[in-house]
């Protein structure tokens, strides 16, 4: 499992817990059925009306993505694509298309098929960032899918508060005040279910999404970089740094900040300028 998903969904349950035990004299007061119905239900409906029934049916299988702890393989993708070039610059034809065989990166596996074919550079470079943006656009429709799961929720909570003052007003000529305050409870839960599925479901798993996408998308510019340099046949160890620089992590570009690292020397002020 996702270690960052795993940490939100127990503190989600740590914090539900805690108002659940503690700031009420009764936790089942915080369980109502017909007003989760009228949330869940109602989020489903409009979901079902605003996309197609195949997108729909990905929601759960997305949900599993969010969970799982998927890796990218950034390395190996690296090392393979160093070794291909280096065949190809020896002019080892049958070797790269051997190597080429065992590559499981689909969009790494097109790019050097093409340079092998001997398309031109800026072709393969097109072909390539049209299958990034169609993965981008796809991918942000499975984003969007719960980003407007969110946004119905709280509607369809509020909706089941009006039906409970509703049915408060029906009650408010018996004056019987135990009753009301039930009903009154029981009319404000919908809202609240309906705020908790939009903040601690809908929305994350739609920013989990799209932080997914990105990080996809940079091992694709990565693999792109690395097509490139092999089309120009770039020295091998010059096209594993390269690629390096895609995934290295610092905490700042122009600034080194370690406590080991040298001070910069204050530059020397022009003769005269402390008169100035």
């Amino acid at each position: 499992m996702n270690p960052s998903t795993l940490i939100g969904m127990l503190a989600g349950l740590a914090v539900l817990a805690s108002v659940l035990l503690w700031s009420a004299q009764d936790p089942m007061l915080f369980f109502n059925a017909p007003g989760l119905a009228i949330v869940i239900g109602g989020t489903l409906a409009a979901t079902f009306i605003s996309f197609p029934l195949k997108e729909v049916l990905r929601v759960f299988k997305l949900l599993g993505t969010v969970v799982r702890n998927e890796k990218l393989y950034t390395q190996q993708d690296i090392e393979e694509l160093v070794r291909i070039s280096r065949l190809w610059i020896d002019g080892k034809l049958p070797q790269v298309e051997r190597e080429l065989e065992q590559v499981r990166n689909p969009f790494l596996r097109s790019g050097v098929q093409l340079v092998i074919e001997l398309n031109p550079e800026d072709d393969i470079m097109d072909f390539l960032e049209w299958r990034v943006a169609r993965l981008r656009a796809r991918e942000h429709a499975e984003a969007q899918l719960f980003r407007v799961m969110a946004s119905f929720a709280p509607a369809f909570g509020m909706i089941g508060t009006l039906v409970g003052l509703i049915n408060m007003m029906f009650l408010l000529g018996d004056g019987n005040m135990t009753v009301i305050g039930q009903q009154l409870s029981i009319a404000l839960m919908t809202t609240f279910y309906g705020i908790l599925l939009a903040n601690l479901i809908f929305k994350p798993v739609a920013v989990k999404l799209e932080r997914r996408t990105e990080q996809r998308i940079i091992l694709m510019r990565m693999v792109m970089q690395g097509i490139s340099m092999m089309c120009k046949k770039r020295s091998p160890s010059m096209m594993r740094e390269t690629l390096k620089s895609f995934v290295v992590s610092y905490e700042d570009e122009i600034r080194d900040f370690r406590p080991g690292a040298r001070a910069r020397r204050k530059p020397a002020s022009p003769k005269g300028a402390e008169d100035v």
